[in-house]
């Protein structure tokens, strides 16, 4: 196998299994004109691009990281941490299958793409999957947006404050071209992190949560999650309810008035967000990174990270979760980590490293 732009260090094989079916492959067959800009990370052969895997358009990039601008960085400020590894060795920006160069500021760039996929598919239904690659390192800002943070201290951070506005304008420039053609009301947009910052890297605070990116601990886990649909979710309200990632996908899928196929491990949030008096009708929440384990249930956490033991927290009054129960709640941590155990021993083993 080959992979498709000729990546020389990853392994061609490594990738989405084939078995899986994306929100793209729903959508796309249900009719709906589907787009991925920006990070794709899910395989760099041709079996496993994005536009074998549901999508019909594709902007970004296939590998894990990307510079915002290309070298010799004119017009920004970086900063690489030591040993930075080569986020742009054989990881160019495609548009479909074919090479392109981009000059602007590439979180400029994914939304000036994200907001023409909206203006040429207006007229039909479409799914839009944009997957900003900030705050990611590299670190790397526009120069004319630094001025704006003077008052923070350290430049890491006030590089970290510039990416973000960066990503804030580019997100609001998407919805701003669904309010321009006249599809605000007509259109489900969720908007999420994809890990708790890792805090000694990019100066992010998780405060008052405990860890971090790569951690299971609620720092690691917990992010911004928001939804807007003007035409149907009254706005300004909070949930209280856990949701997550998984439920994306079955909360598309009835959004869209589509069958719900089985086995799905997210929950619908339709009825959620429709009527907040209505609970998120779930079970257990189970994540597993590595050796890193931890199961929720109701106000219960147990959290194993690497080689530690199991530690027991009341999520709901210690989200700090500082203060471990294991010792005053030996039955509840009994429990818990037996249901964590049986359900890690469903999970397929991993696939690489």
């Amino acid at each position: 196998e080959m992979n498709v732009v000729g990546k020389k260090n990853l392994d061609p094989k490594i990738g989405l299994p084939l078995t899986e079916r994306t929100m793209a492959n729903h959508l796309q067959e249900a009719g709906y004109r589907t787009g991925l800009i920006g990070k794709w990370h899910l395989g760099t052969s041709e079996k496993f691009h994005p536009m074998s895997r549901g999508f019909d358009e594709f902007y970004g990039f296939l590998h894990e990281g990307h510079f915002y601008y290309p070298p010799p960085y004119r017009g920004a400020v970086t900063r690489l941490r030591e040993n930075e590894p080569p986020y742009d060795d054989d990881n160019p920006l495609m548009r479909g299958r074919d090479v392109v160069e981009e000059k602007t500021y590439l979180t400029d760039a994914l939304g000036r793409e994200a907001s023409s996929f909206i203006d040429r598919n207006r007229e039909k239904p479409f799914f839009l999957y944009l997957a900003f690659n900030a705050i990611h390192s590299p670190m790397q800002a526009p120069v004319s947006l630094m001025g704006e943070f003077e008052g923070l201290r350290g430049e890491q951070r006030r590089l970290f404050a510039a990416m973000t506005r960066s990503m804030d304008n580019a997100t609001g420039r998407v919805l701003d071209t669904l309010r321009a053609q006249g599809i605000e009301q007509d259109t489900l947009v969720c908007f999420l992190s994809d890990n708790g910052g890792p805090t000694a890297e990019l100066t992010s605070s998780n405060y008052p949560l405990r860890g971090g990116k790569g951690q299971l601990f609620e720092g690691g886990i917990r992010v911004p999650f928001a939804c807007q649909w003007k035409g149907r979710i009254a706005p300004g309200r909070v949930s209280d309810d856990p949701v997550s990632a998984l439920d994306l996908l079955p909360t598309a899928l009835s959004a869209a008035g589509l069958a719900m196929p089985r086995n799905l491990d997210g929950v619908n949030l339709m009825p959620h967000l429709d009527d907040r008096s209505r609970p998120v009708e779930r079970g257990s929440m189970f994540w597993r990174d590595g050796q890193n384990l931890a199961m929720r249930r109701g106000q219960w956490k147990v959290v194993k990270q690497r080689t530690n033991d199991f530690q027991l927290f009341d999520w709901a009054s210690d989200p700090a979760e500082a203060n471990d129960l294991s010792t005053a709640r030996p039955d509840t941590k009994k429990q818990l980590v037996a249901e964590l155990e049986a359900t890690n021993s469903e999970m397929a083993a991993p696939l690489w490293a």
